[in-house]
């Protein structure tokens, strides 16, 4: 097998565990679902007759004696992803197997699709480009209305997300600071997007938006110069210099896992959806607001990650303002993957179960 098809494969089958979870797993199956909100109106002044948000659950609704959610858990998923794609065996089998930390059996698991993600209304469906401005603010109070008005849903045990779910756990924390016990934000920062960071996303915007063929979005064919330049950057975002080292140790290698992944990227991204994506983060600033989040909150990231690096002391800085806050780098290791760690609960279960007991 040349190392072309090599990496091909390696990848498709990697972003098949990610976007599509496993036949066989260890918890119940999944059961999906579709909540539509009416007359939804965004920041931006825009508005939707209808807001579609796409979801799963993973185990059965308890209440206490009052009627009151007692084992709800919300799980938000990064950039361009799904609730889907954290169903992969480093995470949801870590998890939400019998005797996980989040075992099913116990837990009402919720893994919603955001705003202009998977399932969800999103710029694909048909409006492209004249589809609401959507932010942060607005997937989190689309996945409010889910839980409240969609599932009965009153109160959570736990938020926590990946990435851009991380970043919305904090958005979570203090725009409804009574609804949850405790908050775990993986791969994060607490501040404006701003630096390298905001560089690569625009870089992804701009390059699409360069290409002739995107047409203001409005492309038969996917604009696929640009998208491809596009892909360029992203993977810079989500590598681990480590990991790559040891996959492509060769010229040879390291040029057919390149092709190998700008392949998967642009046979799933949807251009329009992807500027949707990234331009979601353009005013995401929790900080001034951190002071107002009530629940024990830990925050972890890994010293490989390439989006929140930790030389930025960001983290440390801004989780002082957090009551009964606590942040934690991983240290670079054989088995960090850079900003992709934030699914590979092994890596920072302890820290989760340590939250979980002291929020009994």
């Amino acid at each position: 097998m040349s190392f072309t098809k090599k990496f091909s494969v390696i990848v498709t089958l990697a972003f098949m565990a990610i976007g599509n979870g496993f036949a066989q797993t260890p918890y119940p199956a999944p059961v999906e679902g579709d909540y539509t909100a009416a007359d939804f109106e965004f920041g931006s002044g825009e508005a939707l007759h209808e807001l579609r948000i796409h979801y799963r659950t993973i185990g059965e609704l308890k209440r206490d004696a009052n009627g009151r959610a007692t084992n709800a858990v919300l799980i938000m998923h990064g950039t361009t992803g799904t609730g889907a794609s954290l169903l992969r065996e480093s995470f949801a089998d870590e998890l939400f197997a019998p005797g996980g930390l989040l075992d099913a059996e116990e837990y009402f698991i919720i893994l919603p699709d955001g705003i202009g993600h998977g399932n969800s209304s999103k710029p694909s469906d048909g409006l492209r480009m004249d589809f609401p401005k959507y932010d942060y603010d607005d997937m989190v109070r689309a996945q409010h209305l889910l839980l409240t008005e969609g599932l009965g849903v009153d109160h959570l045990r736990l938020v926590m997300g990946t990435s851009m779910g991380g970043m919305q756990s904090w958005v979570w924390g203090y725009t409804y600071p009574d609804f949850m016990d405790a908050i775990m934000p993986l791969a994060s920062l607490p501040v404006e997007i701003a630096g390298r960071n905001r560089m690569l996303r625009k870089m992804i915007m701009d390059a699409i938006m360069a290409d002739p063929e995107w047409n203001g979005g409005d492309y038969d064919e996917k604009p696929m110069n640009g998208l491809t330049a596009a892909t360029y950057p992203l993977i810079v975002m989500v590598s681990s210099p480590l990991q790559y080292q040891k996959q492509a140790p060769t010229r040879e290698e390291s040029e057919a896992m390149l092709n190998a992944l700008v392949e998967r990227f642009t046979g799933y991204l949807d251009p329009n959806d992807t500027i949707y994506a990234f331009d979601a983060s353009r005013n995401y600033d929790p900080s001034p607001h951190l002071h107002k989040i009530k629940a024990p909150l830990v925050a972890v990231n890994s010293a490989d990650d390439q989006v929140n690096p930790p030389e930025l002391k960001i983290l440390a800085k801004e989780i002082e303002k957090v009551d009964g806050g606590r942040a934690v780098v991983l240290p670079i290791t054989d088995q960090t993957r850079g900003h992709g760690s934030h699914s590979v609960a092994a890596l920072w279960s302890v820290y989760l179960q340590e939250l979980l007991e002291r929020t009994e």
